[in-house]
């Protein structure tokens, strides 16, 4: 296999979720450089994958990285995995892969498992543009801002989040965004007890508020983007939408030119009961 640092996804959970090309490139490794050992040890001895180890993370020594370093210039193979899921999303290997190209080694992904895809994919959100914002500050007043200062973001807004704070951090969501703005919970995605729950903020805050076992596992939070009814409902789309109103009752109206249109149906009813009074 060519010499390089190769950077691997492992799975996020299923570990049928791993790609043949994943194996073939573990098993090639002359240094696999993971989050965590222990870790990687476990799904490694799982596919009976016997190679060298190294610890590597935000707080590594500079043994570890001349290790690392020492191994690609003989021209080895390195593997680059994380805990789960890909390299570099929320995880540690930005500084390892940047000092590795600019030595001018081969730096190849392997593509795999990624929460935040995952999430997305299964979310019935709008998914041609997002943000990933990772994890939110863990302080409760950073966090207020950060969460401000996205509220008109028109993409679709992707987060992970700690088990212990997923409970305050919808509130707060709620808060910066509004009750009725939908958000999808996805936790322990592909394993037993996934949970895939589209719903408003408020409703999903009070889920997760009376169920306990919402506020365990991994935890990737996606919110919809800003979609104000001054952005949304044109000219065009209000006169479609009152004439439908003469024929229709307001619900279905709305209903059918949510349905054309991609507009919630709260924004268009709401619009209709203005036009009224």
């Amino acid at each position: 296999m060519e010499s390089g640092l190769y950077v691997v996804a492992t799975p996020i959970g299923n570990l049928g979720d791993i790609s043949q090309r994943a194996l073939a490139v573990l098993a090639a490794a002359d240094l696999v450089a993971a989050e965590d050992t222990r870790h990687s040890a476990r799904l490694l001895q799982h596919f009976s994958i016997d190679v060298t180890l190294q610890a590597y993370h935000d707080h590594s020594d500079a043994r570890a990285h001349s290790r690392i370093m020492a191994c690609l210039a003989a021209g080895g193979v390195v593997v680059l995995v994380s805990d789960a899921g890909t390299p570099l999303i929320s995880d540690p290997g930005y500084r390892l892969v940047r000092e590795a190209q600019e030595f001018g080694y081969r730096v190849i992904p392997v593509p795999g498992a990624c929460a935040a895809i995952a999430a997305l994919s299964a979310s019935g959100l709008p998914t041609d543009r997002f943000l990933f914002e990772g994890f939110l500050p863990a302080k409760a007043g950073a966090r207020a801002a950060r969460l401000q200062a996205l509220a008109a973001e028109t993409a679709t807004l992707v987060f992970y989040e700690a088990p212990h704070r997923v409970a305050e951090t919808l509130e707060a969501m709620v808060a910066a965004f509004g009750a009725e703005r939908e958000a999808l919970l996805a936790r322990e995605l592909t394993k037993t007890f996934e949970t895939l729950r589209r719903a408003p903020l408020a409703e999903l805050a009070a889920f997760v508020a009376a169920d306990s076992n919402q506020q365990r596992g991994e935890i990737v939070l996606a919110v919809s983007g800003q979609r104000g009814r001054d952005q949304e409902l044109t000219p065009d789309i209000a006169r479609l939408l009152l004439r439908l109103a003469e024929e229709l009752p307001a619900k279905r109206a709305s209903a059918v030119v949510a349905d054309l249109t991609g507009l919630r149906k709260k924004v268009l009813y709401d619009y209709l009961l203005e036009q009224k009074g």
